[in-house]
């Protein structure tokens, strides 16, 4: 197999896999807060204890997909385009 259709072979696996991932899953833990919806803050004795909300995922610990978020973007688009104007039949 030649260096050429071995790198396509791969990225396809690649994207069709996180396109699975996308669909299986559509979100994902959020980067600041790794999932939590909080920071974590210790006091003066070392222990830990909860801290701000996390402002990016407002507090839900998630985030959705890149790839879920083009889906959405496309989906909305074509359903803009593909449906008709009211008061036409």
């Amino acid at each position: 197999m030649t260096p050429a259709l071995l790198a396509i072979a791969c990225l396809t696996l690649v994207t069709f896999g996180y396109g699975g991932l996308c669909a299986a899953s559509p979100f994902g833990d959020c980067r600041r807060c790794r999932g939590m919806g909080h920071q974590l803050k210790t006091d003066r004795k070392g222990r830990l204890k909860r801290g701000k909300d996390c402002r990016r995922c407002k507090a839900t610990g998630k985030r959705i997909r890149t790839g879920r978020r083009l889906y959405n973007r496309w989906a909305r688009i074509y359903r803009t385009g593909t449906t008709r104007p009211e008061g036409t039949r």
